[in-house]
């Protein structure tokens, strides 16, 4: 499952090192989860459902994989029939982005996946050397580790830029040597500015997901703690 994941990180990140090759102007355009760009797709996939009895234009995928990548978008299936065509912003077409669906069940949602994450965690696996575990700097949470960035040839600590805020994001680690995002800056944001209603044990990256267009990939589940402030969800908090 891990190999799975690690191919499908590196795949995402090839696609991804194409846009370089962009005019700047163009390549701007490539970067930003537009609105109009998220809605015809989203309409393209109402249509190609309603079409099909109900079937939606995925990609097959590991029932295993991480849930905000589980249901990638087949374009091969809805263009040029539903959809002029790819959205520039899509890593098919060299942008940023991968659409992906949410809530396939009981509302089919298009949101997307912010790829520049994929890309350093596929450099941070090939640091971390053939036994697939990094050397750790210190604990932050039960099976959650903050890795030595100097051990691994690094002068300062990694991060990747947040998709909802001018922040960067730290990364970590968990036993068994998978590295994940850590959005606890986002969530405890929200968290503070909106003030929403959650319980703790419950998994709050929905907070996330449901304010705006990039799902939390690659990353671990959150709650809050007895003052409503974000931290790692474990199994035994469920």
């Amino acid at each position: 499952m891990k190999k799975l994941s690690l191919f499908c990180i590196a795949m995402f990140a090839a696609i991804l090192m194409s846009g370089c090759m962009y005019p700047d102007s163009e390549r701007a355009e490539n970067e930003k989860p537009y609105d109009d760009q998220l809605t015809s797709v989203q309409v393209a996939v109402e249509k190609f459902q309603e079409a099909t009895n109900g079937m939606l234009p995925i990609k097959n995928r590991d029932q295993d994989v991480d849930q905000y990548i589980k249901y990638p978008i087949d374009f091969e299936k809805i263009v040029p029939a539903y959809l002029s065509e790819i959205p520039p912003n899509a890593y098919e077409n060299g942008g940023l982005f991968q659409y992906v669906i949410m809530d396939v069940e009981e509302n089919p949602t298009v949101k997307v996946v912010d790829l520049r994450s994929a890309e350093k965690i596929r450099e941070l696996n090939i640091k971390l050397g053939i036994n697939g575990y990094g050397p750790i700097a210190e604990q932050v949470d039960k099976n959650v580790y903050k890795l030595d960035y100097k051990v691994m040839g690094y002068e300062d600590e990694q991060t990747v830029p947040s998709p909802y805020s001018d922040v960067n994001l730290p990364l970590v680690a968990t036993g068994d040597g998978t590295i994940y995002i850590d959005y606890s800056i986002d969530l405890n944001r929200i968290l503070q500015e909106d003030k929403p209603k959650v319980t703790p044990g419950e998994d709050i990256r929905y907070l996330l997901v449901d304010k705006y267009p990039v799902v939390p990939a690659y990353s671990l589940p959150y709650t809050v703690n007895e003052k409503n402030e974000p931290e790692f969800l474990s199994e035994e908090d469920k």
